[in-house]
């Protein structure tokens, strides 16, 4: 890309992977580390990342995002992203009880974002799953009891070849400038 602006209007919530494209360790490695550069409250860094490049065991995690029907395309995803939340740091714990706020979902948003507009960067296509089987996914982990799985990034190369027009609320409506 050759600037932000190309980037963030390029990325798309991918519906439709392409099966036959493979996505490397390397590229994975290369977006999960712009994602760990995220910056966060406290420098916290309230996030752990798995990821799921065997293509023997991808279906069992792929079955973990598809309950009632949701999410079928993940069964062509070539590699999935399952982003845990950490416990917060004491001065997050303590700034967060402060002004009532928890920073810990925003930090993990800012850390996906990252992760997707990486992918976007080197050709690759994402999908951030929220509707997921939280216990099934803990199970295949063996996470302990108590760690929250956020959400579940689908990895791949898109099948379509045209990024489809954003359909967004007009600016006036979501913008408010105090002058």
């Amino acid at each position: 890309m050759d600037n932000f602006h190309d980037l963030v209007m390029k990325r798309e919530s991918c519906r439709n992977f392409d099966p036959s494209k493979k996505v490397t360790k390397s590229q994975l490695e290369e977006i999960i580390n712009c994602g760990i550069m995220a910056p966060s409250a406290c420098n916290s860094q309230p996030w752990h990342f798995y990821a799921v490049v065997n293509q023997e065991i991808l279906p069992k995690f792929a079955q973990c995002v598809q309950d009632m029907g949701m999410n079928k395309f993940a069964d062509n995803a070539q590699a999935l992203i399952i982003v845990v939340e950490e416990k917060a740091t004491l001065a997050e714990k303590f700034t967060g009880k402060i002004k009532d706020q928890l920073f810990a979902p925003l930090d993990l948003g800012i850390a996906v974002s990252h992760i997707c507009l990486a992918a976007t960067d080197i050709g690759l296509s994402t999908c951030i799953m929220g509707w997921l089987n939280e216990e099934k996914l803990s199970k295949l982990l063996d996470l302990p009891k108590g760690k929250r799985i956020r959400v579940v990034i689908g990895v791949g190369y898109s099948a379509d070849e045209k990024t489809r027009e954003k359909k967004r609320k007009p600016a006036q409506e979501t913008i408010t400038y105090i002058e």
